[in-house]
């Protein structure tokens, strides 16, 4: 299970300790940020690889909170995973 730990929270910028994520994961996040117009920088970094946690940053445009864009990347994340989950088990029934 993910833990987020909210390092900075700014009005444009949020720094998110992401304990228990995978690099799995904040790639897909971090993909999925790029799609938002809104989102000018998503990244994230591990400082070692076995023992690192990853921390998010993510900067948005004035007309949109980091916060929601991170829900809103969530939220495709999820609909994604749920259409490729339907299509798997349709092909092997």
């Amino acid at each position: 299970m993910v833990e987020p730990k909210i390092l900075e929270d700014k009005k444009t910028r949020l720094v998110v300790q992401l304990d228990g994520a995978d690099n799995t994961l904040c790639n897909a996040l971090k993909q999925e940020l790029w799609n938002d117009s809104h989102v000018k920088t998503s990244g994230y970094n591990v400082k070692h690889p076995l023992v690192g946690v990853p921390i998010l940053i993510v900067e948005t445009d004035t007309s949109e909170s980091p916060r929601k864009a991170i829900s809103d990347a969530l939220k495709r994340l999820k609909k994604i995973n749920e259409t490729f989950k339907e299509k798997i088990i349709k092909e092997i029934r």
